[in-house]
């Protein structure tokens, strides 16, 4: 479910914290990696059940209606097609989302007021509004639904972000990459999904795949820890006048992770890694990052290159 580029961050945010620690075991600065990686997946389950707590909310606000001492026709008869989502009913059946819900405890009966604002929220939307007046009801119809609720809703919604900013200094950082991984998840589920269906997975865990996930990022962490003396020694030889504490810190950790990828990771095609790292030093450094981090990488893969240090296999990139 996470992408490459978001495996490189969580090493990216690992080894900041490793580094800024002053701690020097790797052992544990890996195991905190592995969990941060871990509780990616532990949000996840959370904002799939505050999604189906949600449409129980809605059905029993509906049934509420009709219970009044005055009802209105609308309070009569309601329109269940949200409460009654198909989607949701099937992530809600699943054997292993109930398994994790009870793992994590989740359980939100004391935390109605934050799922009353969220309904009434996304119902007062274009988007909401839109649905309900479907005349049929179809899978995918839910599934587009669903996502733009989770898209548009989650990340503007400041109260849920708080209770998680409590719960976990963890979710603080997650909070929008697992809202990414939600959306992804009801667009890619399929019709057949139901109560054996296994819930994807984080990380490729295929043995026989070429660098799969758990690997890549272990490894990723490790050699840039291993190699961070000698890889700062070649960035600052590499920049004029500027010896490595003038460098800034996100910038230096960025391009020992690229050098440490380059080398290590002979499948990963040379303009995979470059673009990846650029791409990451725009979000997680300054301005001129991007402009830095490309220019010292040009330079030091012409010397690596010379030198014999990177060696690419694989169809297409010998040449690389």
């Amino acid at each position: 479910m996470l992408s490459r580029r978001h495996l490189r961050t969580k090493v990216l945010q690992s080894l900041y914290a490793y580094f800024q620690s002053g701690n020097h075991q790797i052992d544990q600065g890996e195991k905190q990696l592995l969990l941060s990686i871990n509780k990616l997946f532990e949000l996840f389950i959370y904002q799939l059940s505050f999604l189906v707590e949600t449409a129980r909310f809605a059905e029993n606000r509906l049934e509420e209606g009709r219970k009044k001492h005055l009802p209105t026709a609308e309070d009569l008869k309601p329109n269940f097609k949200f409460a009654h989502l198909d989607i949701l009913t099937r992530v809600n059946d699943n054997k292993q989302f109930r398994k994790f819900e009870k793992l994590y405890k989740i359980n939100w009966s004391q935390e109605q007021e934050i799922v009353r604002r969220f309904y009434n929220l996304i119902k007062d939307t274009d988007d909401f509004g839109r649905f309900m007046s479907l005349e049929s009801e179809s899978f995918v119809a839910e599934k587009k639904f669903m996502a733009v609720i989770a898209e548009k809703y989650f990340t503007t919604f400041e109260l849920l972000q708080s209770f998680y900013e409590e719960k976990s200094i963890f979710f603080v950082d997650d909070y929008h990459l697992v809202t990414y991984m939600v959306v992804k998840f009801f667009k890619n589920m399929e019709k057949d999904f139901g109560v054996e269906t296994p819930l994807p997975s984080l990380l490729n865990t295929d043995a026989d795949a070429d660098n799969e996930d758990l690997d890549f990022v272990k490894r990723l962490f490790r050699e840039t820890i291993l190699h961070s003396e000698e890889f700062g020694n070649l960035i600052a030889s590499s920049t004029s006048n500027w010896e490595q504490d003038r460098i800034a810190v996100m910038d230096m950790i960025i391009l020992k992770m690229a050098l440490a990828e380059l080398i290590s990771f002979p499948s990963i095609p040379i303009k995979v890694t470059i673009n990846e790292y650029i791409d990451i030093s725009k979000y997680f450094s300054t301005a001129r990052s991007k402009v830095f981090v490309n220019g010292i990488l040009d330079k030091l893969i012409f010397d690596f290159k010379n030198e014999g240090r990177i060696v690419k296999t694989g169809r297409g990139l010998l040449n690389d």
